[in-house]
């Protein structure tokens, strides 16, 4: 929290610099032998300006400064010498300048804006936020990047209501950048068709697995498509909505939350190799049941989560900070967690964190508005 405030006091103070060296140059000028010059004062006081303020505001600046050098030669009467030219040539250059500058970074600004939105746009298509309430169950969804300004990265979730029941996928593609989202599209793409057309959950991991790998082999090998996703499926059955059918393939454990606020890890029976190493074993994926009663919350999650470590490298431990705490509902769980590792880490994260809460209310209770689907943090902006 300090340093968010330091950085809004230094940003205010370099926003009032320029007045602050055109009134300080006056001075010196003033109580200074001739022998000194405060042309350096005027002459800093646009290119200052320049990156912070508008064309306008930097364009005054640079007139209120060469006005300035004109007058106070002009009142000493040495506005004919060569040293007055001198200088009054320069602060005008150097305000030239400053325009440009100002120009150039309003451009680059524009053009990172647009940016900007065209990987918000991007990072929406590819991560729809789902419905905050499928077949009664409550869903939240939340992806938070560790980069300023990064839309996009490797961190993926779905959510799809099929004939057999509510399907989930969240899952980490090994690497970054285009490469990642080319892959979470691909896992993605085939999570929803898959999910739909499959009978069981094992089924729905191998069409995975084959997607990867077909889309490998087009690229020219494994490795040229990132290598490997972990990955974890679920299923909630649509005739036994008291029952979570999980099939973890190298990802990090989901947590099953009680209403009574204990916390349940959920482990593999049977732990799986991530999608696309296919070509180092193969082995039947075995899905494990676990109950799903009235006021649970499943929550899954990608290693940002679990591998978020505090100034002491001490690591996030999902199932210890939540044990004994009792939510709402999944939105608020979501908004929990992220501020919870937000403080522990001190804003400091170093991958990106993907969160996926799946709530079974009690009877009667009511469904939740939620107000955030996802979010980007971006830790240095105030």
């Amino acid at each position: 929290m300090g340093q968010r405030d330091d950085s809004g006091w230094v940003r205010g103070l370099l926003r009032v610099l320029p007045a602050v060296l055109i009134v300080g140059g006056a001075v010196f000028d003033q109580l200074t032998p001739p022998a000194f010059t405060a042309a350096p004062f005027f002459a800093a006081a646009p290119v200052i300006a320049a990156p912070l303020f508008s064309f306008r505001a930097t364009l005054t600046t640079g007139i209120v400064s060469v006005l300035a050098i004109a007058g106070l030669r002009a009142a000493d009467g040495t506005s004919g010498r060569g040293s007055a030219i001198t200088e009054l040539i320069t602060v005008f250059t150097v305000s030239c300048v400053a325009l440009a500058i100002n120009r150039v970074i309003r451009r680059s600004g524009e053009e990172l804006a647009s940016a900007r939105v065209v990987a918000e746009t991007a990072q929406r298509a590819v991560l729809p936020v789902p419905s905050e309430r499928i077949a009664e169950l409550h869903i939240a969804a939340r992806y938070e990047a560790a980069q300023a300004g990064t839309f996009i990265g490797g961190d993926l979730f779905a959510v799809q209501d099929t004939p057999y029941g509510v399907r989930l996928v969240i899952g980490d593609v090994r690497g970054k950048g285009l490469g990642a989202v080319e892959a979470v599209a691909v896992v993605i793409g085939a999570f929803r068709e898959a999910a739909e057309q499959e009978v069981t959950i094992e089924e729905v991991a191998q069409r995975l697995e084959r997607a990867l790998t077909r889309e490998g082999i087009r690229r020219e090998g494994l490795d040229a498509f990132e290598g490997f996703t972990t990955a974890a499926l679920a299923e909630i059955p649509r005739e036994n909505q008291g029952m979570i059918r999980l099939l973890n393939r190298g990802h990090p454990e989901p947590l099953l939350l009680y209403a009574d606020g204990d916390v349940h890890v959920l482990a593999p029976t049977d732990p799986a190799l991530p999608l696309g190493l296919s070509d180092l074993a193969a082995w039947p994926d075995r899905a494990d049941e676990t109950p799903f009663p009235p006021g649970s919350t499943l929550l899954l999650y990608t290693d940002g989560l679990s591998e978020a470590r505090n100034a002491q490298g001490v690591f996030y431990e999902p199932q210890e900070r939540l044990r004994g705490r009792i939510f709402p509902g999944p939105e608020e769980l979501l908004t929990a967690v992220t501020d919870d590792v937000r403080l522990h880490t001190g804003g400091h994260s170093t991958d990106d964190m993907a969160l996926l809460a799946v709530g079974r209310p009690l009877r009667g209770q009511p469904a939740r508005r939620r107000t955030v689907g996802i979010v980007h943090r971006e830790r240095e902006r105030e």
